[in-house]
């Protein structure tokens, strides 16, 4: 059995608990839009502006050389990867037990000690989850990224087209809008600057609502289903389906902001599309306690998700351990100029 606090509140402990305890868990939409990638540095670069819409090859002389094309529309985005860092140390009254327990040999009393201390470290490895998520659809849902906390400001603008920020011409709350005609509108713009024809939209349940409610989508429906006057989940999204090609995330979810404020992850009133696949990654860089202190004796580190630093450090004065989770990281938006933001319920 382990003999002291600095035994057992270690970073791997740490770490495997988080990752046994969100084996089963369900992703984030936006885990799954931007997958994780580490690399090495803080500078992030990535391409963006490249439409879809092929290009005729040019005609040519038999024995004429060949003319190089220029590369069309491209830029590169190059942005500074933040850094978040937070720590946690053990509950007095919580260190005092789990010395009595394991002073006493109790596996069991251990255990359910040890259950606390690390549920409190998890939040910290959640916390990181939940930031990378805001960022994640920040940028989908505005097209920028800005933070302000702990005397340190960051704002990243990915560049959405200007013509891809709409406003709808009527109110989806009002239910005699053509919120089709809309949809099918946005979408157009998009194939038709790029190439690419957006199939998939999210929103949270206020649009949704709004969707549910419409005249024109219920009589749609009402007809479809041969008299059947409710509106299902089901129902709407076959009709989207059919009528639009369209699958639609109803993201509801929220995140408590660096103020405390319940904040919900996609805005009410903004409906975004975009198109299949990936629209680009989550980079992790190296942080400090990674490069610096995981092959020293100072500190234990591990590392989670790809590249989230787990470090505990003895502290011997009081006596305790201080449990740092740290990340440098930002998404990509390679897709920018591939999706539609509307504001429609102005």
């Amino acid at each position: 059995m382990a003999r002291t606090i600095f035994d057992v509140v270690t970073a791997e402990n740490i770490s495997a608990y988080w990752e046994n305890m969100t084996q089963n868990r369900a992703p984030y939409v936006g885990e799954q839009l931007f997958p994780s990638v580490k690399k090495l540095g803080l500078n992030l670069d990535w391409l963006n502006g490249n439409s879809g819409v092929p290009v005729v090859l040019n005609l040519s002389a038999f024995d004429a050389q060949a003319i190089p094309r220029a590369r069309q529309g491209v830029s590169v985005t190059r942005a500074q990867m933040p850094y978040f860092k937070e720590s946690l140390y053990i509950d007095e009254e919580l260190r005092q037990q789990l010395n009595i327990a394991i002073e006493g040999g109790s596996d069991a009393y251990v255990n359910t000690i040890m259950q606390k201390i690390f549920n409190d470290n998890a939040q910290l490895i959640e916390s990181a989850r939940v930031q990378r998520e805001r960022m994640r659809m920040a940028l989908l849902t505005t097209g920028a990224i800005s933070m302000t906390a702990n005397g340190q400001s960051v704002s990243y603008d990915y560049g959405v087209p200007s013509g891809h920020k709409k406003t709808a011409a009527a109110s989806w709350k009002n239910s005699s809008t053509d919120i089709i005609a809309d949809i099918y509108a946005w979408q157009q713009t998009i194939l038709e600057d790029t190439g690419v024809k957006p199939t998939r939209a999210i929103c949270n349940s206020t649009v949704w609502n709004a969707l549910r409610n419409n005249t024109n989508i219920r009589n749609t429906i009402f007809v479809y289903s041969n008299g059947v006057s409710t509106v299902s989940d089901a129902a709407l999204k076959s009709l989207l389906a059919e009528q639009l090609e369209l699958s639609v995330y109803v993201n509801d979810r929220l995140y408590k902001n660096e103020s405390g404020t319940n904040t919900k992850f996609v805005p009410d009133d903004t409906f975004v599309l975009f198109p299949a696949g990936e629209l680009g990654n989550t980079y992790f860089g190296t942080t400090p306690e990674e490069s610096d202190l995981q092959t020293g004796s100072a500190a234990n580190v591990a590392i989670v998700d790809t590249g989230v630093a787990v470090t505990t450090m003895k502290k011997l004065d009081p006596v305790n351990v201080e449990t740092k989770v740290s990340m440098i990281t930002l998404p990509s938006f390679e897709a920018s100029n591939q999706i539609l933001i509307a504001d429609v319920t102005p």
